[in-house]
């Protein structure tokens, strides 16, 4: 069996403490003239450690926290937020998410919100039930422009990038020679003004190794323009459609993995309805400057709060969507962590990403071992790095994410073991604090996915 994913302490949140119950939950829990709304006002030079340096935010952001503590049921100015270390980048809501009590902690590099005085619970609830707003402005974001850019970009991910057409978005993995994934990221084919280009969204904690990964790669045929001054919203759940669709009507017509540059209120914006919770949503990039005002309307609904990373982790660990530097890593084939989705029909043929010689391998032979959704007896919480023992007690496997499901009301977890242990309802054993907690293979998302799919 390789080795698994190799944990990786500086983006690793665990034991995060519900401080409304008893549940301990963790997160792990990233030139030319561009198309309006997206890159207007950008800054053109190398990006900054200092991203998204912390906004004063003014009356009105004020007043919306005052609204959004009341509906939270606290008082509080700070909660337990801390002030960061020098070191620890803010995002432009930093203050905003200050003011809602919430507790900060480093998290890629920046400060950033785990949790508010409501809970991790009743967080990842309102996102199953109505909406919830995240505040992801610390991942990356930039536009590669050429002659031919997603061409160009081919030759560094599996994934059918040629083949979208403008406004349609696809997941794909930068992949290293031996077909380990460097990173996942989301891409999506922009018009440039009459120009082709691609809008790129990557890992927070590797997107400073991603960008210049990509810009190296493709010197000569491809411009990378690195966006730093623009913030980015997920407004995630059920609701979130008509929350949005107040502000923004055009965005109703998205369907699921699909953008458009649109106007939100008097803010211009490029909207994805995507996310990473397994429920339907949006994903909204605006200028740095005007992401305070905007958050100050979408929290002025009722159907709105603030979102955590803590919740963030549980979402889309019930949602079976795996995260960087856990579930994935250079260590992983995109057969084993269950993307082979991801490897597009026309690049298999092709064999012409990094890799394609151990990937189609693994495609026609199968890989050693598999990524699973576990299904923990009892109460117990396993968390990531706990061995996963078969019937005889053998080692087969380790977890890579773990934690409380609250919409499955348990203990859930993911991870890989060997090929031939990773059929569901395999029994196996996972080692907690010295003993043995027993349980079984499980089919993932262990929550339906809700997107708005095209009919």
């Amino acid at each position: 069996m390789r080795p698994a994913p190799k944990e990786q302490p500086p983006r690793k949140l665990s034991g995060i403490e519900d401080r409304k119950g008893d549940d301990t939950l963790e997160s792990r829990p990233g030139r030319q003239r561009a198309a309006p709304g997206l890159t207007e006002g950008v800054n053109h030079g190398r990006t900054s450690s200092g991203q998204g340096e912390s906004l004063r935010f003014d009356d009105r952001v004020g007043q919306a926290a005052r609204r959004v503590r009341r509906r939270l049921g606290s008082n509080r100015e700070s909660g337990v937020a801390t002030e960061p270390d020098a070191e620890v980048c803010k995002t432009p809501l930093y203050d905003l998410h200050v003011a809602l009590g919430a507790r900060m902690v480093p998290f890629a590099g920046y400060a950033m919100p785990v949790q508010y005085p409501g809970g991790i619970i009743a967080e990842h609830s309102v996102t199953r039930s109505a909406a919830g707003l995240f505040d992801v402005s610390h991942m990356g974001q930039a536009i590669l422009r050429g002659d031919d850019p997603a061409t160009s970009f081919e030759r560094l991910v599996p994934g059918d990038i040629a083949g979208l057409e403008v406004g349609r978005m696809r997941y794909t993995l930068l992949l290293n020679d031996a077909g380990g994934i460097r990173d996942d990221l989301m891409v999506t084919r922009i018009d440039d003004k009459g120009a082709p280009a691609l809008f790129l969204v990557v890992n927070a904690a590797c997107k400073d190794a991603d960008f210049a990964h990509i810009a190296a790669s493709l010197a000569g045929e491809a411009e990378l323009q690195i966006l730093t001054d623009r913030a980015l919203l997920a407004l995630q759940g059920p609701k979130a459609e008509s929350v949005l669709g107040d502000l923004a009507p055009d965005c109703r017509d998205l369907v699921f993995m699909q953008g458009a540059e649109i106007r939100v209120g008097d803010v211009d914006a490029y909207i994805t309805r995507s996310g990473y919770t397994g429920e339907d949503g949006f994903e909204i990039s605006v200028l740095a400057g005007a992401v305070a005002g905007l958050t100050e309307r979408l929290l002025a609904h009722d159907e709105v709060e603030p979102v955590g990373l803590g919740a963030r982790d549980s979402l889309r660990l019930e949602a079976g969507l795996c995260l960087y530097g856990h579930d994935i890593d250079e260590t992983t084939s995109p057969i084993e962590a269950g993307l082979a989705w991801a490897v597009g029909k026309r690049r298999r043929e092709a064999a012409d990403f990094p890799g394609a010689a151990a990937i189609l391998g693994q495609l026609a032979d199968g890989p050693v071992r598999r990524w699973v959704g576990i299904r923990p007896e009892g109460r117990a919480l396993v968390r990531e790095g706990a061995p996963i023992c078969d019937a005889a007690g053998i080692e087969i496997g380790v977890v890579t994410s773990g934690g409380f499901g609250p919409s499955v009301g348990g203990p859930v977890a993911m991870g890989y073991v060997t090929a031939a242990n990773a059929e569901t309802g395999t029994e196996v054993s996972i080692e907690l604090r010295g003993r043995m907690v027993a349980a079984k293979v499980a089919d993932l998302p262990f929550v339906p996915a809700n997107y708005k799919r095209a009919r």
